[in-house]
């Protein structure tokens, strides 16, 4: 942490430290309430207060902060830190953090908001094979320096976990930092529905985790999980954090009460397992299975994945194509999110009329 200590250090001896302040009853010339419209819908919301503006300024919260001391108790880490959203917490980790002269290493699946974080930053950025854990190393091999690594437990468009505990392993042999997005982790996988990084044993090898609220949660926002030191130096240095106008105190209180009831939920993590068994039952070996909710069936082109995400539509089945460029030329796909909701009946309806159409593959 020495590295992000010393920007710290810089700050604090130009008396430019940034803190979180706490709220309080005295007259508000500092919100950007311009017209006094939170004020006036107050009485309508299950909150004492709308936030005002950014948390440095007037939009902080014991609601907020609340959820930050929860969240780090709960995982089990020094800190917490939320964000807006998801991409707002990959944003302002990757822009931020690594420094110039740094090398990041991200897995060429790597969700866009990593990819959009790394653009902004000051860091060198190569991608490795897709959880190889053997090419990440070859690509180390001829850098110097200070390595961070980018994964996702569970990735968004294919289904598929990485091996996280030869990642952990390697990045903690090596003294490499490892960065991994649980989004869609959490809720699903790990004791409690923690994710992944809670079935390993030893996590030394990462270093921050980013937990997002708005898959299993059934909510929005997000948050990143470290130390200490990472936490302070995103207050001072995570532009997307510093300049973003905090939410209401109503949605951090929600959104730790949507956790809690995730954390709770382990009879519909058990019917989601039953659920995506059927699912594998029902398609046998026509398509690629995921231990996860996230299932893929291939398509040629974006045409072609419009064609059947169209053709299962008129079905009555709602799935969507996900095409170029989102994903590769050739890789185009439809992607079958499964719940537990979905019953056994629309499970095996759906993987049915997919296997009769046949043609269209």
């Amino acid at each position: 942490m020495d590295f992000l200590k010393q920007k710290l250090d810089e700050r604090l001896a130009l008396q430019a430290l940034r803190h979180l302040k706490p709220t309080n009853a005295r007259i508000d010339f500092s919100s950007n309430d311009y017209l006094g419209l939170g004020r006036s819908i107050e009485s309508k919301l299950e909150t004492k207060r709308c936030s005002g503006g950014s948390r440095l300024l007037y939009g902080n919260s014991p609601e907020a902060e609340s959820l930050e001391t929860w969240l780090a108790h709960s995982f089990n880490e020094e800190a917490a830190l939320v964000f807006n959203s998801g991409y707002a917490a990959n944003l302002g980790f990757f822009s931020c953090v690594p420094q110039k002269n740094d090398v990041i290493l991200y897995d060429e699946f790597i969700h866009a908001s990593v990819r959009d974080g790394i653009r902004l930053s000051h860091a060198k950025a190569f991608s490795f094979r897709h959880n190889s854990i053997e090419s990440l190393c070859e690509k180390a091999s001829r850098q110097r320096g200070r390595i961070f690594v980018a994964i996702e437990s569970v990735y968004s468009m294919d289904g598929d976990a990485a091996p996280l505990e030869g990642f952990n392993a390697v990045c903690a042999t090596h003294g490499w930092l490892l960065v991994v997005d649980e989004a869609h982790a959490l809720g699903v996988y790990g004791p409690n529905g923690k994710g992944r990084i809670a079935e390993l044993k030893d996590a030394s090898g990462v270093f921050a985790r980013i937990l997002t609220f708005g898959k299993a949660a059934g909510y929005h926002g997000a948050a990143v999980l470290g130390s200490a030191i990472l936490k302070a130096y995103l207050i001072n240095f995570s532009r997307p954090f510093i300049y973003s106008t905090a939410l209401p105190p109503s949605d951090y209180s929600t959104m730790q009460m949507q956790l809690q009831r995730m954390l709770e939920a382990e009879s519909a993590r058990l019917t989601l397992k039953s659920i995506i068994d059927v699912w594998k039952q029902e398609v046998g070996d026509a398509f690629r299975t995921q231990d996860g909710p996230i299932q893929v069936v291939p398509a040629k082109s974006n045409a072609h994945a419009d064609a059947l995400a169209k053709h299962l539509s008129e079905a009555g089945f709602d799935v969507r194509a996900i095409k170029h460029p989102t994903v590769a030329a050739g890789i185009e796909r439809l992607r079958i999110i499964l719940h537990t909701f979905n019953s056994r009946d629309e499970i095996q309806a759906l993987a049915q009329h997919l296997l009769k159409t046949e043609d269209f593959f």
